[in-house]
């Protein structure tokens, strides 16, 4: 039998036997999984907010908190044709949801990576020349990314954590 047939065959296999209650799972979520959500508010209420913030900055603001005049580009998205800052934001329930694989990354990508003193969860990481910084409260969820702003990572912390300070609480 070819490798892709083998392949297909055991995906068949394996969706049958989930599809027929073949999993010795009790229907309990570990402590590491996600509840489901559902319409009414239940599991996912435990998680927080669902509520998606709208971008906590302009260009006027942002070009003054990192000291490089910046032009919109889209959504949350600021740039000069080199230095790029940009925020993402979600929902508190999303940011509690992603956060450990984010954070896990973080440490993969950045030299430096330091928990946050605010919010829920959060944490700052940088490199030479770019950094990240997530923030999950309770009125949504902010991952900002920075590149390109010079100062190397001491200037990016700085002006990541001078951008993480313009967030309302």
């Amino acid at each position: 039998m070819r490798p892709t047939a083998r392949l297909l065959l055991g995906l068949a296999l394996l969706g049958a036997l989930t599809a027929c209650g073949g999993s010795d799972d009790d229907g309990e979520t570990s402590g590491d999984a996600a509840p489901v959500a559902d319409d009414e508010g239940g599991e996912l209420a435990v998680l927080g907010n669902d509520d998606v913030p709208d971008c906590p900055f302009t260009a006027e603001q942002v070009s003054d908190i990192v000291g490089t005049p910046l032009e919109a580009d889209g959504p949350c998205y600021f740039i000069d044709g080199v230095a790029i800052v940009q925020a993402t934001m979600s929902s508190q329930a999303a940011g509690s949801v992603t956060y450990d694989y984010s954070r896990e990354q973080a440490g993969q990508r950045f030299d430096r990576v330091a928990d946050l003193d605010r919010g829920d969860l959060g944490y700052l990481g940088v490199g030479d020349v770019e950094g990240e910084a997530v923030l999950i409260q309770p009125s949504g969820s902010y991952t900002i990314n920075v590149s390109s702003l010079g100062g190397g990572a001491d200037g990016l912390e700085a002006a990541l954590q001078a951008l993480l300070d313009a967030i309302p609480s």
